[in-house]
């Protein structure tokens, strides 16, 4: 029986303060952190973003003729 092991490399949060948005990514290997200012415009258009990358990464299968 084949075993997979996950190994989680980046982490990422997008934290709200005082109507200010920043995004935090941990390299956890490495054990850094890198910050940056996130526009509300931007964070409204997330998930639009998510699923455009989605959609990039996963295509859907093409569709042949009968």
């Amino acid at each position: 029986m084949e075993t997979t092991t996950r190994t989680l490399l980046y982490a990422a949060e997008l934290v709200e303060e005082n109507g200010t948005y920043t995004l935090l990514v941990e390299d956890v290997r490495r054990g850094s952190v890198q910050t940056t200012p996130v526009p509300k415009a931007m964070v409204d258009k997330l998930p639009t973003f998510l699923s455009a990358l989605s959609a990039k990464l996963n295509p859907a299968p093409s569709r042949g003729r009968w």
